[in-house]
């Protein structure tokens, strides 16, 4: 199977750009680095920073009061500086934090990735494994060991990463078999690359994030476990700890409850601030990747099918994509031979399949079929809104002359609004119920120029009045439940049109409307289309609204255009039994739409 420049665009991997620029731009992020980078500079240079020996004991200071004696946090029941031992203990919190965190991140992510991307044995015999692992309660594991042998800290908190993998092994696994499929591994594959080095490469690049976020919360975690076992005094009662220190504090909380502060705030900011760092990165991931470069999509597309086939099927139309520049085309909107496919459960279905259709400056043109054709397809293509999993396995679509598949996003939404419109059916749902239609229409105007708020709501009144809407300001300030279906509608042709597009795409725009309303808003497309001069492509089951509003009508079925030409020639002779039975069914209507003088004439002839 052949695979467009758009199908590396639907499925590659993203490409991470100026994550840790908006990272910074996160105050929380900021403030919890610092406070991370403040424990571990502690950490390694605690020998030479703390003011006293930790084990250190001076009875006048016992329970010294913070700031009034010559220990600054003052003193613990034995007359050893608090201080001192807060800084002795960053230590232990953070090769705390590295070994449960590496332990359980190295056993988890190795095996989660094997499991996921090889599946079969290996996935049924790691799944077992960590079945046993999950059920192993953690923190009765450990106290065991502490009763049956003298075991450290460090290794401590090493059994507990081993328990801790499993969660992290399935949310790899799982991720791991959703990426599998993906075409760029596909491409990588094709490449000559070996499995691990796919493995390595491009699986644990797409799912990094996900790794990176949960390798925070281990660690803060990590901090807060060991505490609770110094608590509990399972550890060296001789290493000066957070955790021991809360148990001291505890035992003398009558004499000196201040002393709790201490140990506590340290073990909070600590943990906190690992949390902190985590959610950062992971509100920063949801949105700091854009789609591969032009040349990043060549590059791919190259790997996954032979480069003359690419060039056959592209031609100058992809390096102009590419370039962003266009080639000569009389045609406003030119789609040919694209063929859209889906892979459900891995078998491939071709939902359209190498139609080819024009739309000139000042045409209006009608694309016919059922539900199920393939006309939305068509159009969505049009307008890159196809979703992820849709494979644009050939064609090329052209809007003015430029190459429209394989635009970054960023591109294609300059056209969007300008270039061309979308004018979707069922208006109700296609408003945002929380916000007015003034409110909407401003921010789409404001999206595409350069307007101020006020000449966008100049505009967007003065464009709700064109539509026909007879209290534009009334409308403005109304929500959606506020106004009927076809005041909707209008109003969603008037943002359409707003800022004059040259092409303006109508999908099914009078199916969720009654008939004289139906009538109206034919009416008004044809009245904006005849002023405009702009190109319309209408997508519809009707053949009554093709007869009332187009120029050529394009009948599709299957995915396949089966007939197309003038509407006139159409309608007086057609040519397929397919047409003939569209016709049948809205000529049995003709009551309907005998209003209209040239639904009437056209359905006559």
């Amino acid at each position: 199977m052949s695979i467009d420049v758009s199908t590396a665009v639907s499925s590659a991997p993203v490409i991470k750009r100026g994550i840790f620029r908006q990272i910074l731009r996160n105050p929380l992020a900021v403030a919890s680095s610092v406070v991370l980078l403040i424990v571990v500079v502690v950490a390694i240079l605690q020998p030479w920073i703390m003011p006293f020996p930790p084990q250190q004991v001076t009875l006048r200071l016992t329970n010294a009061p913070p700031f009034t004696s010559h220990y600054i946090l003052g003193g613990d029941k034995f007359g050893r500086d608090i201080l001192s031992r807060l800084i002795a203990g960053t230590r232990g919190a953070v090769i705390a934090a590295l070994i449960l965190a590496s332990i359980a991140l190295a056993i988890g992510v190795t095996f989660g990735l094997i499991a996921g991307y090889f599946g079969k044995i290996f996935d049924s015999i790691s799944s077992w494994i960590f079945a046993v692992l999950i059920a192993a309660p953690g923190i009765i594991v450990l106290i065991a060991l502490y009763t049956l042998i003298d075991v450290s800290t460090p290794l401590a908190m090493a059994t507990l990463g081993v328990l801790s993998s499993p969660g992290i092994f399935y949310l790899v696994r799982t991720l791991t078999m959703t990426v599998r499929n993906e075409l760029y591994v596909d491409a990588a594959r094709v490449s000559g690359l070996s499995n691990f080095r796919i493995v390595g490469r491009h699986v644990l690049l797409a799912i990094k994030g996900p790794i990176i976020i949960l390798a925070a919360f281990l660690s803060g975690g990590a901090i807060a476990v060991s505490a609770g076992l110094e608590f509990l005094g399972l550890g060296d009662p001789k290493d000066p700890t957070w955790g021991g220190m809360l148990n001291d504090a505890f035992t003398n909380y009558y004499i000196a409850s201040w002393q709790l502060i201490w140990p506590g705030a340290a073990l909070g900011i600590a943990t906190a601030a690992f949390v902190l760092l985590g959610n950062a990165f992971r509100d920063t991931l949801e949105g700091a990747f854009v789609r591969p470069s032009a040349r990043a999509r060549r590059r791919q597309i190259a790997s996954l099918i032979d480069e003359t086939a690419v060039a056959k099927t592209l031609g100058a139309s992809a390096t102009a994509a590419a370039l962003g520049t266009s080639v000569p085309d009389a045609a406003l909107l030119d789609i040919e031979d694209l063929q859209i496919c889906y892979a459900p459960n891995n078998e491939l279905t071709t939902v359209v399949d190498g139609i080819s259709l024009k739309v000139s400056d000042g045409e209006v043109v009608g694309l016919v079929g059922e539900s199920g054709s393939g006309k939305t397809q068509t159009v969505f293509a049009a307008l890159g809104l196809l979703p992820e999993q849709a494979i644009v396995a050939r064609g090329s679509i052209r809007l003015g002359g430029v190459e429209l598949l394989g635009m970054p996003e960023q591109r294609i939404s300059h056209y969007r609004g300008t270039t061309m419109a979308y004018v979707p059916q069922e208006p109700l749902s296609n408003l945002d119920p929380s916000f007015t239609i003034g409110s909407q229409l401003v921010e789409g105007i404001r999206v595409q120029t350069t307007m101020s708020r006020r000449d966008a709501k100049q505009l967007a009144l003065s464009t709700l009045a064109r539509v026909g809407i007879r209290d534009p300001k009334r409308t403005f300030a109304s929500y959606p439940h506020e106004i009927s279906g076809g005041m909707a509608q209008r109003a969603l042709i008037a943002g359409a049109i707003a800022c004059k597009p040259r092409l303006l795409v109508a999908d099914e725009p009078t199916t969720a409307l009654d008939v004289t309303v139906q009538a109206e808003v034919l009416d008004l497309l044809r009245d904006l289309q005849r002023e405009t001069g702009m190109g319309v492509l209408v997508v519809t089951h009707n053949f009554g609204v093709v007869a009332d509003l187009c120029d050529r009508v394009i009948v599709m079925r299957t995915g396949k255009i089966v007939e197309e030409g003038p509407v006139s020639e159409v309608f007086a002779n057609p040519q397929h039994e397919y047409t003939r039975q569209l016709l049948a069914a809205v000529l049995d209507e003709t009551e309907t739409r005998e209003r209209t003088p040239r639904a009437t004439s056209v359905l006559a002839s």
